[in-house]
């Protein structure tokens, strides 16, 4: 007989592996269950209601099927959860639930092997008496939507009828005669119930409708009279003084680089005026005859000075 830490290690393997059955077997009903609804439609819309009625109890039975399998995988989580728990000889009564549930389930669902396995091991672990009562749910510790949906009964008349009515609904089919135009007066009725309440709830007195008044554009005339917005986005780091006198500005006047325009006073002016006659005057005594110190005489003009000097 293997240790009790390596039947809890093999339990917790067989789990995994149903979880991951359950799962697989969930999508291939849902799958199959959405081809059925559609066949459904069909009849319906064809007239053929006692077929319908017959073949809807399968889609029924699918559907507890589901719920059924979504239950046992939940249970599943929990044991493997809680597995420190299943060391203890006897059942915690925090797992008693769900260990039976799976132990009275697993021989009625199909499909899902591995559920067997986990029956055979927890048996081995708690014994066959517990087995045999999980069973038979003798003490009742099954949990009731487990065995509600492993119930081999026929569906009621009012359950066929809402399924039939959702199929319907959901496929747009008029069935029963009527329905299709009964649900949209129903559907209008609600808006108009809701707009009611909204005008109602808006309306500042009385209830009364406030029509909304909607300006005309502006035109180019009036938008170029507009003034901007003064905020313009953000702002740049640098910023210019107007040029205009201030106490900040006292001279608004922009200085350009390069050597200055220097202009001459009136006295630097008038220097240069007199200084330009003064030369005048002295090139015209130097172009006149004699330049400066009078005509230069010729050597015959000279001979006869030297001349009358010697006497």
């Amino acid at each position: 007989m293997p240790t009790s830490s390596t039947l809890v290690n093999k339990i917790k393997v067989q789990l995994k592996l149903s979880i991951s059955r359950l799962r697989m077997v969930q999508a291939k009903d849902s799958a199959l269950a959405k081809q059925q609804r559609r066949s459904m439609a069909q009849l319906l819309e064809q007239g053929k209601e006692e077929s319908a009625r017959i073949r809807v109890e399968n889609i029924i039975r699918s559907d507890m099927n589901t719920e059924l399998l979504e239950i046992l995988e939940l249970y599943c989580e929990l044991l493997i959860a809680r597995a420190g728990l299943l060391e203890a000889k006897e059942c915690d009564p925090g797992l008693e639930e769900a260990v039976k549930s799976i132990m009275f389930a697993a021989p009625k669902v199909e499909g899902v092997k591995e559920l067997g396995i986990v029956r055979g091991l927890l048996a081995e672990k708690y014994g066959k008496e517990f087995a045999l009562q999980a069973l038979e749910n003798g003490e009742g510790k099954v949990a009731k939507r487990v065995s509600e949906r492993l119930r081999v009964e026929p569906p009621g008349k009012e359950l066929v009828d809402a399924y039939l009515s959702t199929i319907a609904e959901a496929y747009n089919v008029d069935w029963p005669r009527g329905a299709k135009a009964r649900r949209a007066a129903e559907a209008a009725g609600e808006g108009e119930e809701e707009d009611g309440g909204e005008d109602d709830d808006d309306s500042p007195s009385g209830g009364q409708k406030v029509k909304a008044t909607v300006e005309a554009p502006l035109t180019t005339q009036e938008l170029s009279k507009a003034t901007p917005p003064r905020d313009m986005g953000p702002k740049s780091p640098i910023s210019v003084n107007p040029p205009s006198p201030s106490t900040d500005n006292v001279r608004p006047k922009i200085n350009l680089p390069g050597p200055p325009d220097l202009k001459p006073s009136k006295k630097m002016a008038d220097a240069s005026k007199s200084k330009d006659a003064v030369n005048g005057d002295k090139k015209a005594a130097d172009s006149g005859p004699g330049g400066p110190g009078g005509k230069i005489p010729d050597v015959d003009e000279l001979a006869k000075r030297f001349a009358n000097l010697k006497r």
